[in-house]
Parts: C-alpha cells; sequence; structure tokens
C-alpha cells in the first residue's frame, strides 16, 4: 500500500481540504477510517465534492459514529467498540490518502491513538497545519511525536494566509519541508485546489517513502 497519511496539528486545520486538493493531483484512492460526526455531511462525501471524483475512489469508512468528537467518546455514545484490526482499507490498485480524525494523539479506543493507526498502515505522513499564530509550537510538538514513533513524515501543508516567518520556523526547527500552502480561497472548488501546485512531486513522494 502506498500513499499518505492525512493528519493535523488539531481539529478543524483542514485535513479533508487538503485530502481533496491531494485527489486532485494524484491518481488515488479516499479513505477515512473512522469518521466522528455526519452533519452536515461526512468528510467522504466532502472530499468527493471538492475533487470532484467518482463514487469507486471513495473507499467506504470502517466506523460511521453520528457525533462530531472524540472518536473514543463518540464510539462510546454510539455503543460501539473500534476494533483495530478492522482499519485495514479495502484492496486498491491506486494511491490512498487515508484522512486521520483529529490530531495525532485523538484517542480511538481505550489504548490506541490516531498516530497507531499511522503507524499499522505504515504510509508516510502528511502533517497539515495552521498558517497563523500558535503553529508553530503545534507543528513541532506534532512532529516531534511522529519522530518518535519512527513514523515517516512526508512533509507539512499550511493551510491559511500566507505567513512567510511561520513557515521557515516550521522547515528550520523542525527539519521538514512545506510542500504546499493553501490559502483563503474565496471560492473552494476542484478548480482553485488544481490550480495550488505542490512544491514537490506527490507521486514520486509517496512512492519513494518507506
Amino acid at each position: 500500500m502506498q500513499g499518505f497519511f492525512v493528519t493535523g496539528t488539531d481539529t478543524d486545520v483542514g485535513k479533508t481540504i487538503v485530502s481533496a486538493w491531494l485527489l486532485t493531483h494524484l491518481d488515488a484512492d479516499y479513505w477515512k477510517p473512522v469518521q466522528a460526526g455526519t452533519e452536515p455531511e461526512t468528510d467522504s462525501v466532502t472530499v468527493r465534492k471538492l475533487a470532484e471524483i467518482s463514487a469507486d475512489r471513495i473507499l467506504p469508512e470502517a466506523y460511521v459514529l453520528p457525533l462530531a468528537m472524540a472518536p473514543h467518546e463518540a464510539a462510546r455514545r454510539a455503543g460501539v467498540t473500534i476494533d483495530m484490526a478492522k482499519l485495514e482499507p479495502p484492496a486498491t490498485n491506486r494511491l490512498i490518502v487515508v484522512e486521520g480524525a483529529g490530531g495525532m494523539l485523538v484517542p480511538l479506543t481505550d489504548s490506541d491513538y490516531v498516530i497507531d493507526l499511522a503507524a499499522q498502515l505504515e504510509l508516510p505522513v502528511l502533517l497539515v497545519a495552521r498558517s497563523t499564530l500558535g503553529t508553530i509550537n503545534h507543528t513541532l510538538l506534532s512532529i516531534e511525536a511522529l519522530r518518535r514513533r519512527g513514523l515517516p513524515l512526508a512533509g507539512v501543508v499550511m493551510n491559511g494566509p500566507e505567513t512567510p516567518h511561520n513557515r521557515a520556523a516550521i522547515e528550520r526547527y523542525g527539519a521538514v519541508s512545506v510542500i504546499a500552502e493553501i490559502p483563503w480561497l474565496p471560492e473552494l472548488t476542484r478548480a482553485s485546489l488544481l490550480e495550488i501546485e505542490p512544491e514537490l512531486d506527490l507521486e514520486k513522494l509517496a512512492r519513494a517513502m518507506p
């Protein structure tokens, strides 16, 4: 299995937008293993709309939980027990873009976190970060957590207004490449996402990393 595991420094940093952006630039499938919250729509529906991809490129979620909260609590309230063994995507011949839930240390079960799922799937991680105040601390902490686990970090994608000094600090102190910056877009569409060119060859990056 080759592709990317998309995670974030926090919730609502733009993981779903980055996932859709990846799918406009790659011949890849999308998979959201654990969906917590179904209103106004699931992330799978959002990604399919934004990237304008066919239904067969959206792999079915392993768990769909009604409430928008940390998966372990959403599962508890739904009377569901998340089984990590079931968090394996259906077979595909394409690259795969897997979107996590919240940040990396968000619990999935009583003993497992999103970062454990990333390790289980053995995909290079793309870390999504805000571009605004506070991002340096959140991003460096996330990078440190990934490296302590020995997980491969493909790069950082920054969301929000251009903030060169924050980008420079993340690249310098995190010893990582920012592979794209996604600005505030007046209209969020496939066309507007396609206009944002990655700074590295995404397919080569996905296939080259361990």
